[in-house]
């Protein structure tokens, strides 16, 4: 298989779709609890519940409120909005004013809520917990990808992800115009340096055989391949591998080893990627560049749940 159609393999971008609606409800269900019933806490509250919103009458009457972006953004996560709000009651309503991986300026409308007073204030900090947070990530990554300008280099996420939100925030780099590295252990082999160093088998004879065991072990998988050096690509390639990862290569052996490799594997580039790199990577022939910081730098945006 050429290296072009072992990119396209590869290259996929998690749908909403994609995700398992009892799973998010799930993770919907836990953060409610935390903020209602101190999940979490060895000692939980003896009068759980938002004890504020008791202070409004039993039945307050119907309220609207609008989600705005307080500063531009590219939106994400809309469509938990009212699963959210259906996890406190059914009684409020979100209509969406966009969509996911809009690009909104300040001053924007994410959307309209409306329904019972107390539940809206009820559920307004997971609401903004959860927009705000994937709203970030998806921007970050925009800014990114829109670095790498016209190219066929696609912008790869990773697993530095935040324990119980990894789909989502995949999903939030889709997004952004990213594309989704594998989901977890499950999903692809990737033979990474400490795999390498476990098994005895960093460069020569070893490196080509373990490659070999990983290919005969999983014929239907494209196997990836973690190198630090130019001297390990060619028993890689003798082997078969078909995703080579290039790890924190200068941009001169980057250029050394497209030349080297050719078409014979994809070519992912990885550590020491920053914004201010990527334009200079977006021409040299890599398949993909990957890094974690579209997640783990992103920042909250800030969007707000105005009152009508």
């Amino acid at each position: 298989m050429s290296a072009p159609l072992i990119a396209k393999r590869l290259a996929r971008q998690i749908r909403w779709e994609d995700l398992d609606p009892g799973a998010i409800q799930s993770l919907i269900g836990l953060a409610r609890r935390e903020d209602l019933e101190g999940w979490g806490l060895a000692i939980r509250p003896a009068n759980p519940g938002d004890l504020t919103s008791r202070l409004l009458p039993r039945r307050s009457a119907p309220a609207r409120a609008s989600l705005v972006a307080r500063e531009s953004l590219v939106v994400c996560g809309l469509r938990l909005a009212q699963w959210i709000l259906d996890a406190y009651g059914r009684e409020v309503q979100f209509t969406a004013a966009t969509q996911d991986g809009t690009r909104l300026d300040k001053g924007g409308l994410l959307g309209q809520l409306k329904g019972p007073a107390s539940t809206l204030l009820e559920a307004e900090r997971v609401i903004l917990n959860f927009l705000q947070r994937l709203s970030g990530v998806a921007s970050l990554t925009r800014t990114y990808v829109d670095a790498l300008g016209e190219t066929t280099t696609r912008l790869l996420d990773t697993r530095k992800t935040t324990p119980g939100l990894r789909v989502l925030e995949k999903y939030a780099v889709a997004c952004g115009g990213g594309f989704n590295h594998r989901i977890g252990l499950f999903d692809r082999i990737m033979l990474k340096d400490n795999h390498l160093a476990a098994a005895g088998a960093s460069m020569g004879a070893a490196l080509g055989d373990l490659v070999r065991r990983a290919k005969a072990s999983s014929p239907e998988s494209i196997i990836e391949l973690e190198v630090d050096r130019l001297g390990q690509i060619p028993p890689a390639l003798e082997a078969g591998i078909e995703n080579l990862l290039l790890d924190n290569f200068s941009t001169e052996d980057l250029l050394k080893a497209v030349e080297l490799v050719g078409d014979k594997a994809a070519l992912e580039a990885s550590g020491g990627i920053t914004l201010e790199r990527l334009p200079a990577l977006a021409g040299i022939g890599l398949d993909f560049i990957s890094t974690g910081a579209t997640i783990h730098q992103s920042r909250w945006r800030d969007i707000g749940l105005d009152w009508d």
